[in-house]
């Protein structure tokens, strides 16, 4: 696993993005496949379905700005910022259609590029959105305790206080008892988050909370516009956005695309690979005909 990451970070690539280094990925060949990672990890999340996605799709997939290996600046954050550095990545790559599959925080740049793909605002035609857990409708978002500390006037105490140890056990409850992360996978998780001391600015990224709600009905209204095209792959057992999220998505969106994963928590992705990635590359070969 080690080796994995080594060869992992020898293989970023870089770009300029507003004077700031923003790590990326890309593999495979044929229609370019945008992957958006989750708070507060980093592009290291989509290893696990790598390879299987990259056999029919060119993958993109870059560290946000103050995640991973990407620069950390101690401000300047949000969703819509966030959103024009993807945007930006594949002008960089001169790419003029994708798919995408986003994940957690990376959820709200995916439905804030519906929102501009649906008002002709973006340079890039986005097809098809999948979904994996995250807070896509802010009322059925369930805020851990270091979320809820993080927004409040105390925030800047979550950099302070998290090590190695506190973050292990606060990021292994989103899991699911029977997929729960190894010490090994969670020391590797630790050094995307805490490199260049990204963990003192961990309070800083939770910024999107306050986002989604700013921005709710904008960005329910992408995902209603966009029913055809979209689909969510849900871990049942997440705590924060779990089968609870997975009903609200059904009842909001009655023609998109929904599967549930009974077994696992928050990243499915990474605690059950397989079945993702083939229920992935099963819609996108689908196209836009949704799931009975």
């Amino acid at each position: 696993m080690i080796r994995d990451m080594l060869a992992w970070r020898e293989d970023a690539r870089h770009f300029d993005f507003q004077g700031h280094q923003i790590a990326y990925w890309v593999g495979g060949s044929g229609k370019p496949l945008l992957l958006v990672h989750g708070f507060p990890t980093c592009a290291w999340d989509w290893t696990p379905i790598w390879r299987q996605l990259k056999s029919g799709h060119r993958l993109i997939a870059c560290d946000m700005l103050g995640f991973g290996l990407s620069d950390k600046p101690r401000s300047g954050y949000s969703i819509h910022l966030q959103t024009d550095l993807q945007e930006a990545l594949l002008g960089h790559l001169g790419i003029r259609e994708f798919d995408a599959v986003v994940h957690d925080y990376g959820v709200s740049v995916g439905q804030e590029m519906l929102a501009r793909h649906h008002a002709g605002e973006s340079a890039a035609k986005l097809d098809q959105c999948l979904f994996l857990n995250g807070g896509i409708f802010p009322d059925q978002h369930r805020p851990r305790p270091i979320q809820k500390l993080g927004i409040s006037p105390l925030g800047f105490l979550v950099g302070l206080l998290m090590s190695r140890k506190s973050f292990g056990a606060s990021f292994s409850e989103v899991f699911g008892p029977d997929t729960q992360p190894s010490e090994a996978e969670l020391d590797i998780f630790w050094e995307f988050i805490a490199h260049n001391r990204g963990n003192r600015i961990t309070h800083k990224l939770l910024h999107y909370i306050g986002d989604r709600v700013t921005h709710k009905t904008r960005w329910e209204a992408a995902l209603v516009n966009a029913q055809e095209k979209i689909g969510l792959i849900n871990g049942a057992l997440d705590p924060v956005s779990g089968k609870h999220a997975y009903d609200r998505w059904r009842e909001v969106l009655p023609a998109a695309r929904h599967h549930l994963i009974a077994t696992v928590g928050h990243y499915p992705q990474v605690e059950a690979p397989a079945e993702v990635g083939s229920k992935v590359l099963e819609w996108l070969a689908r196209g836009v005909t949704p799931e009975a």
